[in-house]
């Protein structure tokens, strides 16, 4: 029987036990998982369909398990990972104060009606607490009356998550908030999370930036937590030890199963040949076939009960691998080879004169781009990038300037939409490669982890990480070559194992690279070798720049 329970404690503390959920087509999530979270900042991690998003949903109720309990310590807000609001509505509606701010209102005008009052209830400073609470996090200029839809989207999950602090809560559940998030943007929720003191926080993230600024990293990892002290640094560093001690005990136990087969057979090896001696003697002896009968019985059983033993001790040698091997964990890793992708040093490769975008703040820009250079494109949400990127993939016009590409060139969008979702893998990978043998597709499938009979998966079929290493491999394996490849927020709603797969692909790519990304950390992995600010032009800037000027914080 399941129970979802809210007490008030001091503790502030998020607890779920014995907990166990399932999809309605089966699918089991939890099986009988337990988990305690006390005061303080928890960041919860996990590959791609862990259970990361399902577990915040069940311990904000908004889904209730097959078996077990959820206890909340105080009062709870949940800020989802996609954020929809009414775009009709005024800011004081969606943040919920609009009728406490008219009662308000109406009673400054001198109408003392008993309603109003009670309306209002304790909270006479609610229009200055709001105002306060998005101030805190960049929104200065945003007007209680102004309409919704006239926010960007990055302005929109702040006021969520300016609503949710309003409610001062003792538990705060975030999922992924800077997904869709500038660095201006990203700036603010780091200052939240760090200064938070309030009771219990719980962050899914694959942010590196804000998972610093935990004080506990919580990873979801086959249907069980674990908990590691300190933030990314600390956990990773911790995992590293881990998995040292994990590989040298898987290491001792295989030398065990060997040691214990070459006795086993050495024991059969030894055991026919006493057979074959103790016949022998007996038909030279002249051994009665009735005393030859009771030897022999006695023999095999002895020898048996020899072999008895070591399979046994072999068995047991073999259960010991398996548990040391389910300890060690096997990311794997993307390892390919693109040498067609190479752009000669000097070689032009873009150009952009005078370009204005149909959306974005870009005015005028102009870029030359020549030779195997890795650009990193940055600014704030609603600045153009995905815009501008669109216009030199020529998907659509600029309204002015020219856009001229000189090598071949692939995009990937954010949407991934670059997969025909009714065939498999290996079918869209040939079908951006015509010309290219099915067998050479495969082999460099096997790269992008598709082995097998995976890559003819049907790529509609995929989960989100497979989704990803698929769009990928359709991108950079196509033919002609990409010797420009501009990808567009690669690192939204993918895991930290995806991170560091596309990381190690794009490290064999040699052509031009052109990314527009929020995240510093995974730019910096790269190798970005320039950097543009886009705003109503194009301006060179640096890394050290960008962190100080969207962080806060310079690079050491």
């Amino acid at each position: 029987m399941s129970k979802t329970s809210t007490t008030t404690s001091a503790a502030a503390a998020v607890a779920c036990s014995d907990l166990s959920f399932q999809w309605k087509d089966g699918t089991v999530v939890f099986e009988r998982l337990s988990l305690t979270l006390g005061r303080g900042r928890t960041g919860l991690v996990g590959t791609n369909g862990a259970g990361k998003s399902t577990l915040l949903r069940l311990l904000a109720g908004q889904l209730h398990p097959s078996r077990g309990s959820v206890t909340i310590g105080g009062s709870l807000a949940y800020l989802p990972q996609n954020v929809t609001l009414d775009t009709g509505v005024r800011v004081d509606q969606a943040m919920g104060i609009a009728d406490k701010r008219a009662a308000l209102h109406a009673i400054e005008a001198g109408d003392a009606s008993e309603h109003h009052f009670e309306t209002v209830g304790d909270d006479w400073d609610i229009e200055e607490r709001t105002l306060a609470a998005l101030g805190s996090l960049g929104l200065d200029g945003v007007e209680l009356d102004r309409n919704v839809g006239q926010l960007s989207g990055g302005e929109t999950v702040l006021l969520r998550l300016a609503t949710v602090l309003l409610a001062r809560p003792d538990v705060l559940l975030l999922d992924e908030p800077t997904n869709n998030l500038d660095l201006f943007a990203r700036r603010r929720l780091y200052d939240t999370v760090e200064t938070w003191r309030s009771g219990s926080l719980v962050v899914v993230s694959h942010d590196l930036e804000l998972l610093e600024r935990v004080d506990r990293i919580a990873e979801l990892r086959s249907g069980s937590v674990a908990i590691h002290g300190g933030g990314w640094t600390d956990y990773q560093e911790a995992l590293a030890v881990q998995q040292e001690a994990a590989e040298r005990t898987l290491r001792a136990a295989e030398s065990d199963v060997r040691r214990h087969k070459r006795e086993l057979e050495e024991t059969q090896i030894k055991l026919a040949r006493r057979q074959r001696a103790a016949k022998k003697a007996a038909i030279d002896g002249g051994i009665p076939k009735i005393v030859q009968g009771a030897l022999k019985r006695a023999a095999q059983e002895s020898a048996g009960k020899l072999r008895g033993t070591h399979e046994d001790k072999l068995d047991e040698a073999r259960e010991r691998r398996e548990e040391a091997a389910e300890a060690v964990r096997d990311d794997a890793e993307i390892r390919v080879d693109l040498p067609h992708t190479e752009v000669p040093n000097g070689r032009s490769v873009l150009s952009l004169s005078g370009v204005r975008t149909r959306f974005g703040r870009l005015r005028c820009g102009d870029l030359l781009v020549s030779g195997p250079e890795r650009i990193a494109l940055v600014g704030r949400n609603g600045a153009g990038k995905t815009t501008l990127l669109r216009a030199i993939a020529g998907l659509e016009a600029p309204l002015e300037g020219e856009v001229e590409v000189s090598v071949p060139t692939r995009f990937l969008p954010q949407r991934l939409d670059v997969l025909d979702e009714g065939v498999s893998i290996a079918e869209n990978v040939g079908n951006a490669a015509p010309g290219v043998s099915t067998q050479h597709i495969r082999a460099q499938l096997a790269r992008f982890l598709f082995k097998g009979h995976r890559a003819a998966q049907i790529a509609g079929t995929l989960s989100g990480g497979e989704r990803f290493r698929a769009a990928l491999a359709a991108t950079m394996l196509a033919a002609p070559a990409p010797q420009l490849l501009m990808l567009d927020e690669p690192t939204n709603n993918l895991d930290l194992s995806s991170v560091r797969q596309l990381a190690n692909a794009l490290a064999a790519y040699q052509g031009a690279l052109l990314v527009a990304s929020h995240d510093l950390r995974f730019l910096e992995s790269i190798g970005i070798t320039r950097w543009l600010l886009l705003d109503e032009d194009l301006q060179e800037t640096t890394a050290e720049e960008v962190r100080e000027m969207f962080t806060g914080t310079t690079t050491s």
